[in-house]
């Protein structure tokens, strides 16, 4: 958008924890230059044993900032703050604020944001179609998909988005666990009732992604209009909100009459 973007964003915390001292400088090296010890280790010199121990000890603090959601913020918002004050030939601080983050509990809060953020164009009135939605992952997808033989595959999706890699089941593939073909419907219709802007516009038949998640079309609709407002950092059904407040140790469970009136 012109003033803001909306990240979903997936953080592998055991994929992280598994990485290798080698894997870890490779992706460190790809946003900065890391320190003369990685830069020595990567070009295959040979470090003394107090130099590893210290180079390990380095590697654990990147590992942590690999998979932490606050440092990949703080790099991403620097990046464009430092390009758009180029741009406007000017200094100083260039975002309003901190990032504002909601934590998704269950797979109808993760739809619901996936499409929330999606639609942001077309609520905003700068797109009248997701595929003419510009820098939203639904356009991407979309383009992706009118050119891959298998459009569902998760190997044919954009390698540059975490590929929906169909229903919950057996040996299911790391991936956001809905059909590419029933999100792309998904959004194309809540589009085409936004556009509407009134409440009689809500098709009677649902698509069947609501339907297997036991949404109705109105809260599905408030969902893909408000979903930032109601909710107070953690989103998703009571069961799984009471499962994350007792794990964070909260006393109370803030945003229960949200998750209550708005997820079964």
């Amino acid at each position: 958008m012109s003033n803001h973007y909306h990240l979903v964003l997936h953080v592998n915390a055991e994929q992280a924890g598994e990485w290798a001292r080698d894997e870890i400088i490779r992706r460190l090296h790809q946003l900065f230059s890391g320190n003369l010890l990685s830069q020595r280790y990567e070009r295959g010199e040979i470090l003394s044993k107090v130099e590893l121990t210290q180079l390990d000890k380095d590697i654990q603090i990147w590992r942590q900032r690999l998979m932490d959601i606050s440092w990949f913020m703080r790099v991403l918002n620097e990046s464009i703050a430092r390009q758009a004050n180029t741009e406007d030939n000017c200094t100083g601080r260039f975002w309003e604020g901190r990032f504002k983050s909601q934590a998704l509990l269950d797979d109808a809060a993760i739809l619901a944001c996936m499409a929330y953020v999606d639609l942001n164009p077309i609520r905003a009135k700068l797109a009248k179609t997701p595929e003419r939605s510009d820098y939203t992952s639904i356009k991407t997808r979309i383009e992706k998909a009118k050119q891959a033989s298998i459009p569902a595959h998760p190997k044919q999706q954009p390698a540059t988005l975490f590929p929906l890699v169909g229903y919950p089941r057996k040996e299911i593939p790391e991936g956001i666990p809905f059909r590419l073909d029933d999100y792309i419907e998904l959004v194309d219709w809540t589009g085409r009732v936004l556009r509407e802007d009134k409440r009689g516009a809500i098709p009677d038949t649902l698509p069947p992604i609501l339907e297997r998640l036991h949404l109705e079309g109105e809260q599905w609709l408030y969902l893909s209009i408000h979903f930032e407002s109601p909710f107070k950092g953690l989103v998703g059904s009571v069961y799984k909100l009471k499962q994350a407040c007792q794990s964070l140790g909260y006393i109370r469970t803030p945003g229960r009459r949200a998750c209550e009136q708005l997820f079964p």
